[in-house]
Order: structure tokens, then C-alpha cells, then sequence
């Protein structure tokens, strides 16, 4: 397989670790072993007892209870676990889709939705959400670009890098399209659970249609991105047993150690999604003020869930300059809007971690300097 750059990855791969401030950051505030252990009586004392052997390929059957729970009507079976939400993109477009296939991707999006399918030897069609649009991707043009050959629709909600969430009845009418065209429906709903009002949640694709493929991940809502854990939910099991046949030249199987903490997660989630909330309005509200200080320099679209967004610089055409040169001299990393297939001028910032104020003051400081 030649597949072309992961640009967002070989960005974060050059500056991530090194940066002072990562203000672009995808993920919510994570959590060390001992504060996950301490949430549930014998914990430390099972954990330090597991064995560390070979686990299920499905992945265990305790785990995958955990991740059923989160959904209507999805039993421990419809569960497939991989090693984050990356091998699953990538199980799904070498083990479902076929080369010649025609594929529709939900866009801006994260570059592998698009680049695995591609290089597997699928035409994609970008569908285009656009920030005049308020990040609402034109139903019209879906179903104008659905041709014979189209096997699949991909979406996004809640959006990354945008935070952009449809009302119910378009994710819905999403659903009976791909029904009525005879295809497969992969969402990516890694945000699921971080929506600012509960009542705003969209159902799960897994749960309203049954070629409904559900793309769920520890790293995003929950903020244990080391554990590398994600999953499938589907009812289709034609399609999780395609990809865990091809899941077998990938991982095999996942930690055993990732498994038991993962699960546990899930059982304190309450616990965890309520911090996490709190800590991302919080820091959205200090964004606002932020933007609202800065509107002259700065346009955007309120995310409706998630810890992203997706603001455009107004002082120039692309946001390229302005994240290097916030990087070179305050040490703070934005990323620039065409790592995502975006509009030049927009860059994501993330606002799920508690060092968020701290990297916010040193933009601030870094803006005197720009034109108002």
C-alpha cells in the first residue's frame, strides 16, 4: 500500500512534545493510573494481580458489556475492540471496502477518513461543510454525489475539528438516506457524551440503522488516549467479522493492561464525563471572552459539543504564519486549518485540558502585536 503523509500527525509528531503550550489538542484532561485505580474499592489490588497474556481479538467480553452499556439496543456481540480509534478507520476501509468502491466523506475531517479509503483504491467525494454554512454540510450535495458505485458514507458528529452537531432530524434523514441507497453508514463519534446539553445528543448511527457503523474511542471523551482503545459498535456482523479477520495482520488483540482500565472507565464514566465537562465550558467561556476581545482579528462558529473549535484568522489568507509564529515565539501550538483538507484561514484549538488559561494568556499577548 502507498499511502501519502498523515500531515496532522507528522505536525504533531515535529512539535507536539516539544511545544510549551499545545493549544490544538484533540483530547480532554487525561488521568494518571493511581486517580483511575483510586475510583473503584480493590482496583489497585486486581490490576496489580492481572495477567498479562494474550486477550479476546474481539476483545474481552467484560470490556465489551462496558461499551455496549453506552448504547440502545447493542448487545457484548456487536462490540469490536481495536487499538484506538486509528485502527479502526483503518479495519474499515481495507476490510470492507473494495478497490473501485465509491466512498463520501463528511469533510473537514481527519485525514485518515479519507487517505485509507483512497490508497486502498476507493474514489472519494469530499461533502463539504462550510463555515458561512454554519459547519452544516448541504444534504443536497450528498445526495447528488450518491452514485451506483457508492458503498459508504462517513460522518462526523460531534465534528472534529469544528464541534458542529446536526439537529437530531438531520442526523436521522443522514440515516434513511444510506438506508434507502443500500450503504454503509461509518460515524465517527468519538465526541459522543461531550455534547453542552445532554438533551442536544444525537443517537448513535448503530443504534437507528443496521449497517450502522459506530466509531467509539477512549482518548477523546475520557482523556486516556495511552490506554490505545477503541471500538465498533455495529449490528451488521458481516462487517465486524470482516474487520476482525483483517484485524489479524494489524494488532491481533489489544493490552491487557489498556482492557482492564478501560473497562473501569467505563463503569466511574459518570464520573469522568462530568469532570471533563466542567472542565471544557469552563474554558469555552474563557474563549468567548477571548474571541469577543478579538473579533476584529478573528471570526468563528460556537462548537455545540466537544473540545475543539475552529476559528479563522481575519488579518490574513491562511492561519499558516500566524501558528508559526505563536509556536517560534510563545511556544503555543495551534493547528493550521489545511491539515484538516480545510480553508486555509481557519485553525483548530482545543480547550479540553486545565493548562488551557495558560496558553490562552500567551495568544493574548502575542496579539497586541497583530492589526486590529
Amino acid at each position: 500500500m502507498r499511502i501519502e503523509p498523515f500531515a496532522l500527525e507528522r505536525f504533531f509528531a515535529e512539535h507536539e512534545f516539544g511545544a510549551q503550550h499545545v493549544l490544538c489538542a484533540s483530547d480532554c484532561e487525561t488521568l494518571s493510573v493511581r486517580e483511575l485505580l483510586a475510583m473503584e474499592p480493590g482496583a489497585d489490588e486486581a490490576f496489580a494481580a492481572l495477567r498479562l497474556g494474550y486477550t479476546e481479538t474481539a476483545g474481552g467480553p467484560a470490556l465489551r458489556k462496558e461499551i455496549a452499556s453506552l448504547y440502545e439496543g447493542i448487545a457484548a456481540d456487536d462490540i469490536l475492540v481495536f487499538a484506538g480509534a486509528e485502527e479502526g478507520i483503518f479495519l474499515f476501509m481495507n476490510a470492507v471496502l473494495s478497490s473501485g468502491d465509491h466512498l463520501i466523506v463528511h469533510s473537514p475531517c481527519y485525514q485518515s477518513l479519507i487517505s485509507v479509503a483512497a490508497a486502498a483504491g476507493c474514489r472519494v467525494t469530499r461533502w463539504d461543510a462550510l463555515a458561512e454554512n454554519g459547519w452544516t454540510p448541504d444534504p443536497g450535495q450528498l445526495e447528488r454525489e450518491i452514485t451506483p458505485a457508492t458503498r459508504a458514507l462517513v460522518v462526523n458528529f460531534p465534528h472534529n475539528p469544528t464541534g458542529h452537531l446536526p439537529e437530531k432530524g438531520a442526523f436521522t434523514a443522514i440515516a434513511d438516506l444510506a438506508r434507502r441507497n443500500g450503504l454503509l453508514l461509518f460515524s465517527d463519534e468519538v465526541y459522543r457524551l461531550l455534547e453542552y446539553e445532554e438533551g442536544d445528543r444525537l443517537p448513535a448511527a448503530c443504534e437507528i440503522y443496521e449497517n450502522g457503523v459506530s466509531l467509539g474511542v477512549m482518548s477523546k471523551a475520557f482523556g486516556l488516549a495511552g490506554l490505545r482503545l477503541g471500538w465498533a459498535a455495529c449490528r451488521n456482523h458481516d462487517v465486524l467479522g470482516a474487520m476482525a479477520g483483517f484485524k489479524d495482520y494489524t494488532t491481533i488483540c489489544t493490552a491487557a493492561p489498556s482492557e482492564f482500565l478501560a473497562a473501569l472507565a467505563l463503569r466511574r464514566r459518570g464520573l469522568i464525563l462530568a469532570r471533563n465537562l466542567e472542565i471544557i465550558r469552563g474554558n469555552l467561556r474563557i474563549l468567548d471572552e477571548f474571541l469577543a476581545r478579538h473579533e476584529h482579528q478573528f471570526s468563528w462558529q460556537r462548537p455545540h459539543a466537544g473540545p475543539v473549535a475552529f476559528p479563522a484568522v481575519r488579518f490574513a489568507a491562511a492561519s499558516d504564519d500566524f501558528c508559526a509564529g505563536l509556536l517560534r515565539e510563545c511556544g503555543v501550538l495551534l493547528a493550521p486549518g489545511r491539515l484538516f483538507g480545510a480553508a486555509p484561514e481557519h485553525f483548530r484549538i482545543g480547550f479540553g485540558r486545565r493548562d488551557f488559561r495558560r496558553g490562552l494568556e500567551a495568544v493574548s499577548g502575542h496579539m497586541r502585536e497583530k492589526p486590529a
